[in-house]
């Protein structure tokens, strides 16, 4: 029979491996977690003391403890194995959603565009439309438009990127960036290796092209080392696709000694930055991989879609040695361009309003996430059964965040009912190939208002999901 403080240990172990304590987490204090089990505080105290005697947590003096952000028991090297990717049908029935201008949207990963700057765009791309009817019709091929190309380049400097013009390839959006570069570097049947929970639309992007996935769980770190490094001595992987900056869906950010670990431990196979987040960071710009890199292996993927307009569709990459093979592909699919809304978009970036309106963005997203946070974890708590029993991320950039419920509970569901009440958000069950987030959702504040219609409906989502949450899980 266990002991109670084996039971407490216990306790603090599922709560990890159910993710509702990352790499890093502050987990709950003595007197916290004495209360909540019902045990004295000496039991907790030994526990705590096992737990970091196995180096699963550490102490922090005055600030009690947190989870080791090296966390062996993460590892379950039997799960590292090729997956096929089977979403189509749930990801269209989850898609296929009334008019969003019904929904409390929170389920979307689209900018806000109620900025002035967004406005000044949409006149520049009218302008340019109606003066098409004076300019002979001509294909805009590759690498795109070249005065575009300078102002992308003056972009991609402004995150550490030291680049020249003729190093950037115009996308049709970043998901174009990523299948180019999964085409050139692999066929079907091969395996890449992503971050987990993983965007549903890169999921989607591999399954179209018959490649298999080793999925490696992240936390506040990005990728688990050992896990990659188990995965890369027994699997032939033929690229890395990871999206670091503000993930989505879970909204973390790797920190630079882990994205230099992750590069050492993978040295030598393709790697694909999906970084389309990484204009909205709140803070100081995390370094890049990319910028990190030393073997000119790591193809370097972003857009303006969640900088200005999802619409917009444009988006570029720095393919590093892996240029010419890319750039072949891209001919091939983008001979015809929407020529005017490149040259919309370029005359726009030349009025010098980009860097303002991401500033102000950056500060309306940082406004929103507070809110949101306080509103949402305000509302849970105000059930019993549900205190300490979730995980809901506080990224620092972008606009997206990650709750996560006990196990057990039916985040599609949730999404379901929700959706009847006009609430729009995303279930954890899409971003993943084994229903490993089930129990997970995603929510966008990037369109939060904090007013009465908002802070109402955070309470009736609360209240789905604390009717859908297992009890004493």
């Amino acid at each position: 029979m266990k002991t109670k403080y084996q039971l407490v240990e216990e306790y603090i172990l599922q709560a990890i491996e159910r993710g509702l304590y990352f790499a890093g987490d502050k987990l709950p204090s003595i007197r916290e977690l004495s209360l909540r089990l019902s045990v004295g505080k000496n039991t907790v105290v030994r526990a705590y003391e096992e737990l970091e005697a196995s180096q699963i947590i550490i102490a922090h003096q005055r600030s009690g403890y947190r989870v080791a952000n090296k966390n062996s028991m993460l590892v379950k090297p039997e799960a590292i194995k090729p997956c096929d990717i089977d979403l189509l049908s749930l990801s269209k029935e989850v898609l296929q959603q009334p008019n969003q201008q019904q929904l409390l949207p929170m389920g979307s990963a689209h900018p806000n565009i109620d900025f002035p700057a967004i406005r000044t765009l949409y006149a520049e791309i009218g302008r340019h439309s109606r003066q098409q009817s004076n300019i002979p019709s001509s294909y805009l091929l590759p690498p795109g438009d070249g005065s575009l190309i300078k102002y992308i380049a003056n972009i991609t400097q402004d995150f550490g990127i030291p680049i020249s013009a003729d190093e950037i390839l115009i996308t049709n959006g970043a998901q174009q960036a990523i299948s180019l570069s999964l085409q050139a570097l692999t066929k079907p049947g091969d395996i890449v290796l992503v971050d987990s929970p993983c965007y549903f639309g890169t999921l989607l992007l591999l399954e179209s092209l018959d490649l298999k996935v080793i999925e490696i769980s992240c936390s506040h770190n990005g990728m688990d080392i050992r896990a990659v490094e188990q995965a890369v001595k027994k699997w032939n992987i033929k690229a890395i696709l990871v999206n670091p900056t503000h993930n989505n869906p879970t909204g973390y950010t790797q920190p630079e000694l882990a994205r230099k670990a992750l590069l050492k431990a993978t040295s030598g196979i393709p790697f694909i930055e999906d970084d389309v987040f990484g204009g909205l960071t709140y803070g100081a710009i995390q370094k890049s991989f990319k910028e990190l890199d030393t073997e000119n292996r790591v193809i370097y993927c972003s857009s303006l879609s969640k900088t200005l307009d999802s619409r917009l569709r444009i988006g570029w990459l720095l393919a590093g040695k892996y240029q010419e093979q890319i750039e072949k592909r891209l001919l091939s699919e983008n001979m015809g361009s929407v020529n005017f809304i490149q040259s919309a978009v370029s005359d726009f970036l030349k009025k010098g309003q980009y860097k303002q309106h991401i500033r102000k963005a950056q500060r309306n997203y940082k406004a929103n996430q507070n809110y949101i946070y306080f509103q949402l974890t305000k509302a849970l708590e105000r059930y019993e059964h549900l205190i300490g029993q979730y995980h809901l991320s506080k990224p620092h950039g972008g606009f997206l965040c990650w709750l996560t419920l006990p196990i057990g509970t039916n985040g599609t569901d949730i999404y379901k009912e929700a959706l009847q009440k006009k609430i729009s958000i995303l279930p954890g069950e899409i971003f993943c190939t084994s229903n490993q987030y089930k129990h997970c959702v995603r929510l966008s504040f990037a369109s939060y208002k904090n007013n009465e219609h908002w802070n109402k409906n955070i309470q009736v989502l609360a209240r789905i999901i604390a009717k859908h949450c297992t009890k004493n899980v």
